[in-house]
């Protein structure tokens, strides 16, 4: 007699950032939860292998390779020439034990079911759990949430499982800091763990058949993020691809350019994209479609084709960033238990890219405006004139506002520099309420923050709105 599934409100699959937020919000409206998730450690790879890790040794290595002094003090009292790999990564594992044990706690306390084992559709509504040897788990629920996440994709003709070659995920079993480094790819991943290594005093290579650095950024900060990382040493090969790797006796390992050049390097990071991790689910019991690399097609409410199935975070696709992944998982949650809720979630997700210096964007950039004829006002603000920038050594960074001409409303907000991940979120809030560029005018800022930045680009911008037109 085949036993009867446990039964439950909601079922998420994946115990990464968008499965506990979906898991978490779900409980708090009193539902019945379970959590699948297939690894040991929650938290997936926000937790474990991208988000927080990586930016944790962003961290770690601007303290280490003295970064930051040398540009406050003109001195170098870097640690690199001391510092072993353990290291580079001990504050990393115990942030990330940290974060593991709140994970856990956090759904203990909303009493949600954590099941640990390979998930895989039965049904529509029933999932089967399996965890090693033990007798399988049927699970049941009137919706579903797949927040499975994405793994690195492995092109073919790479080294796999040559030591000297990594992926995003593996990059942090490396055993040595690398003396040179060779990063396929461009991409926000490729281009953060490029800067870190860079800090840490590596030669980092960067190889990308496309022309420009991640081109969803608008264009003024991307030429601006591309000069600050080549003055930090690294070297951007554009157009290029990668004809063959040959490792060598002195583990080190040889690149052959499609150009006709060749890199000879310590290290290789794959950062080819990424891939939806659904191979294991069975999509097609639950009638689940699938597109390109297994990404999961969404309505504006994060519906699947199957209209009690949601999905979000990575599994879906860009912007595949831990906090749009959440708020993705929030607003699904919302639809399938509050039918009355907003039908259309905010489309003002923020941006954070952590390379060295960091770039955040909401809203749109100039050049989507443009070429939708809208008629704009940019104003900007350095931190080399203000006295916080000025006070933190940061001479690059600046600030960006784009407003419609007609009634000076906030469209876009661009920043570069450090702490801009941080900064961005004033003009979240102003782009959220649809106000103009007179709530900075208005508004008092600490001095000195970076915050006052938006005071002196608001009246950068209405400044130029004052001229005559060109």
């Amino acid at each position: 007699m085949q036993k009867q599934p446990e039964v439950f409100d909601l079922i998420v699959i994946g115990g990464g950032p968008a499965g506990i937020v979906g898991a978490t919000t779900a409980a708090a409206f009193g539902k019945r939860v379970a959590l699948l998730e297939i690894n040991a450690e929650l938290g997936g790879a926000g937790a474990n292998t991208g988000t927080v890790p990586s930016k944790t040794l962003r961290e770690t290595a601007l303290a280490l390779s003295g970064m930051k002094s040398r540009n406050l003090y003109g001195v170098d009292l870097s640690l690199r020439r001391e510092a072993t790999v353990s290291d580079f990564l001990r504050h990393e594992r115990n942030v990330k034990a940290g974060l593991n044990h709140f994970i856990s706690q956090r759904l203990e306390a909303f009493n949600a079911a954590v099941y640990c084992g390979t998930a895989s559709f039965e049904d529509p509504h029933t999932l089967r759990v399996v965890s090693g040897n033990a007798e399988p788990s049927l699970l049941r629920a009137d919706f579903i949430l797949i927040a499975t996440g994405s793994s690195p994709v492995h092109p073919p003709g790479f080294p796999w499982g040559c030591r000297e070659v990594y992926d995003s995920d593996t990059i942090l079993e490396l055993d040595r800091l690398p003396q040179t480094m060779a990063v396929i790819g461009s991409g926000v991943i490729g281009s953060e763990y490029a800067c870190t290594f860079a800090a840490l005093g590596a030669k980092v290579h960067m190889i990308d058949k496309r022309d420009s650095l991640l081109p969803f950024l608008d264009a003024e900060v991307s030429r601006a993020l591309t000069v600050a990382m080549e003055k930090n040493g690294i070297v951007f090969h554009w157009k290029e691809g990668v004809r063959s790797y040959t490792p060598d006796a002195l583990e080190r390992i040889a690149v052959a350019l499609e150009s006709g050049g060749e890199l000879n390097v310590d290290t290789v990071l794959i950062a080819s994209g990424r891939r939806s991790n659904v191979e294991s689910l069975n999509l097609a019991a639950a009638g689940v479609a699938t597109g390109d690399r297994g990404l999961i097609p969404v309505d504006e409410c994060f519906r699947t084709n199957v209209p009690h199935i949601w999905a979000a975070g990575d599994v879906i696709g860009f912007p595949a960033l831990a906090s749009t992944s959440m708020q993705q998982a929030r607003h699904a949650v919302r639809c399938a238990f509050h039918p009355d809720a907003p039908a259309r979630p905010s489309r003002m997700l923020p941006t954070g890219v952590y390379t060295i210096p960091e770039v955040s964007m909401v809203g749109e950039t100039e050049e989507a405006l443009r070429r939708d004829g809208v008629d704009i006002v940019i104003g900007k603000a350095f931190y080399s004139a203000s006295a916080r920038g000025r006070i933190i050594g940061d001479s690059d960074g600046f600030l960006k506002l784009i407003f419609r001409r007609g009634d000076m409303r906030l469209l876009g907000v661009h920043a570069i520099g450090e702490q801009a991940t941080d900064l961005v979120h004033v003009g979240l809030i102003a782009l959220l309420a649809g106000l103009s560029v007179d709530i900075f005018d208005e508004a008092c800022f600490n001095i000195p923050t970076l915050g006052a930045l938006y005071k002196t680009a608001g009246l950068n911008a209405m400044i130029s709105a004052a001229k005559p037109a060109a």
